[in-house]
């Protein structure tokens, strides 16, 4: 049986952390700062190596992997939208939105992938859709299901239904799309990633249920969601904006599990929503306001999970 869960991530460690207009374009979560590129990247690097620190010291394997000073890659430290690694040595390229973020992909990732004694047995690159303007931003866009292969996806600007079904025939999942707005300055626009709206763990499921305006869409996730077993935790669009959503399931080398998720997150749940998550699993929670503000992304976005079969 596939596990659901890994107890190894790969991180990227930021050289050039800031703000991207190329994605802020349909990523209303980023927000300006005045301070100097510089500065920005410094914070933004003590609040990666603080968030390592808290993984490692619950024994999680965490791979750190430094970005490249050049080419500039403003958001290098998310690198679970470019690649997604699979228990068969199959190892996914995804196509991406924003041409500077393409730039992400490298090789030499996987090469230490290598090093690190993980067998790569395929690599399998759907860029190829980016000629055409279709994309599919890894597990930003999906939500895997690996133990039930599901594959869940809201449609977006990132998020194509012609690379989603392309992908969900290529690994034999089940694709469960749907339509997810959210509220921005009073105008209803597509959320741009799943990953923002809702997580799915072994036992657990966080999903903003009230961003699907279509009833047929939102019975369907439910159901699925509870065919599966899942215990579904209900967040409100409000909990969504401060990161909610963005969580992800790992596991230590004795099989302890945890739900990650940033600090702010952790913070806009009530007390019945942690007591729920901490009934399955321990929570590990650290502060990235700096990466939240300017990227638009939190802790999920920031760990590549790692399923390769090893040496």
């Amino acid at each position: 049986m596939t596990s659901p869960t890994t107890s190894t991530i790969l991180m990227v460690r930021p050289a050039n952390f800031g703000f991207n207009p190329e994605t802020a374009s349909n990523n209303f979560y980023q927000k300006k700062d005045d301070r100097d590129a510089l500065e920005i990247n410094t914070i933004a690097q003590k609040e990666f190596d603080n968030f390592v620190a808290l993984l490692r010291k619950e024994g999680i394997e965490v791979i750190v992997v430094e970005d490249t000073k050049t080419p500039l890659k403003t958001d290098a430290i998310f690198p679970n939208n470019w690649f997604t690694t699979h228990q068969d040595g199959k190892v996914i390229l995804y196509p991406m939105f924003s041409p500077n973020r393409r730039l992400e992909r490298r090789k030499d990732i996987l090469e230490i992938l290598m090093q690190n004694k993980f067998l790569i047995d395929e690599v399998i690159d759907l860029s190829f859709f980016e000629q055409h303007e279709q994309y599919l931003e890894g597990t930003g866009s999906l939500i895997f299901d690996r133990e039930n292969q599901n594959a869940y996806a809201c449609r977006s600007l990132r998020t194509h239904e012609v690379p989603l079904k392309y992908l969900g025939r290529l690994l034999a999942y089940k694709v469960i799309d749907f339509d997810a707005k959210q509220l921005i300055d009073g105008k209803e626009s597509p959320i741009y990633h799943t990953n923002v709206m809702m997580h799915v763990g072994s036992d657990i499921a966080v999903v903003c249920l009230d961003s699907l305006p279509n009833a047929s869409e939102k019975l369907v996730l439910q159901q699925e969601l509870q065919m599966t077993g899942k215990k579904i935790i209900p967040i409100t669009s409000k909990q969504k904006f401060q990161f909610a959503g963005n969580m992800l399931e790992v596991k230590n080398g004795q099989n302890e599990k945890f739900t990650v998720m940033s600090r702010t997150a952790y913070n806009s749940l009530n007390k019945a929503q942690i007591k729920t998550i901490e009934k399955y699993t321990k929570i590990i929670a650290p502060e990235i306001p700096v990466i939240e503000k300017l990227g638009g992304g939190s802790a999920r976005c920031m760990m590549a999970e790692i399923f390769l079969p090893r040496a």
